[in-house]
């Protein structure tokens, strides 16, 4: 059951496709008032449109693998009609863990250990080798005008207690490129889902380097966001997207963190703390901050627990800071792991 995040979808995707079984996607639209009867974590359609969703009819199916809050009174409703089906839930859940056959999350939920609980360090993703390597050699003619070495640049947005604002995104275009011009490379720039319209036209304009520039579309025929991985010698990617993160630490490349703040309101300024700074830079910024502060975890995410862990293993380092000590070991296969526990609920 697909997600309003684009993070999520492909974390659903790549489960999906590993385990190669026979499998629909469903698209969910929900109603304003879902959000009260989440809380309750009744088995329930009350919350869905009905009328601009994927149908949901017999034959029931076996397995469903979902991520947000709002799939789950859906995820019950489906058990209600087998209860033999089983529910794999990506993130952090609102319901009890125990109604959940396998829940896989990572470090930013601070879930606690349980039988049913795989932890993973990073969020699934399907950024292959394989994948990039023929995504890498499909677009690289259509590349060959601009100087090599490529700086790839994944952009995300504001998220939770962080703000992508116009003047981060120009401070982006600044660093970035100063980085590529310093050994006469370009830019391969993409946006994602969450960059707002504003960020990614102050990012394009503060740019001085050779550079192509993909805006993320919704529904556009051709992404090149897995060449640009691919393609890339180095990675910069903005520290509010986990899941981008994820994919560019697979890769095997150096990877550069962006701080999306600055000042007092800077991520790497609360790494080491275990309270982040009260204030935020709107209303949202500052309840999600003193949510992570004084609130069980179950309300938040702490992006910095992910930051704190890739910085010190290495995997990581800061743009414009100190440069990694020592090389990295790789990192599990969180893919394969979670395959593997899938699997295990039917007996494989």
């Amino acid at each position: 059951m697909t997600s309003p995040h684009s993070g999520d979808n492909t974390q659903l995707r790549a489960l999906a496709g590993a385990l190669g079984w026979p499998a629909e996607s469903k698209q969910l639209r929900y109603r304003r008032h879902e959000a009260l009867l989440r809380l309750m974590s009744l088995p329930t359609l009350a919350g869905v449109d009905l009328a601009a969703s994927s149908p949901l009819e017999a034959p029931w199916p076996d397995l469903v693998i979902c991520s947000g809050r709002a799939a789950e009174a859906v995820a019950f409703w489906l058990r209600r009609r087998n209860p033999k089906l089983r529910i794999v839930f990506v993130g952090t859940p609102w319901a009890a863990l125990p109604r959940f056959d396998l829940v896989i999350t990572t470090p930013q939920y601070r879930l606690p250990q349980a039988p049913n609980v795989l932890h993973n360090p990073l969020p699934v993703h399907d950024a292959t080798p394989g994948r990039l390597a023929a995504e890498a050699a499909r677009w690289a003619p259509l590349l060959g005008h601009l100087p090599q070495p490529f700086t790839a640049v994944l952009a995300g947005g504001s998220s939770g207690p962080y703000r992508f604002t116009p003047e981060a995104a120009k401070r982006l275009g600044r660093e970035a490129s100063a980085l590529a011009s310093s050994d006469g490379g370009s830019l391969l720039v993409t946006t994602s889902a969450r960059t707002g319209e504003a960020a990614a036209d102050a990012l394009q304009a503060a740019i001085a380097a050779p550079v192509f520039f993909h805006r993320w579309q919704p529904d556009a025929a051709d992404n090149p966001f897995h060449a640009v991985l691919g393609l890339a010698s180095r990675i910069i990617v903005t520290a509010d997207s986990i899941s981008m993160m994820s994919e560019a630490v697979s890769t095997g490349k150096p990877v550069l963190l962006f701080d999306i703040e600055e000042g007092s309101y800077a991520i790497r300024r609360d790494l080491d703390s275990r309270r982040m700074a009260p204030r935020g830079r709107s209303l949202g910024a500052t309840v999600f901050r003193l949510l992570i502060n004084h609130a069980p975890p179950r309300f938040s995410r702490d992006l910095r627990v992910v930051h704190r862990q890739l910085v010190q293993s290495g995997h990581v380092q800061w743009l414009g800071g100190p440069p990694a000590n020592t090389a990295p070991q790789p990192l599990e296969d969180g893919l394969a792991r979670a395959v593997a526990r899938i699997r295990g609920l039917f007996g494989l």
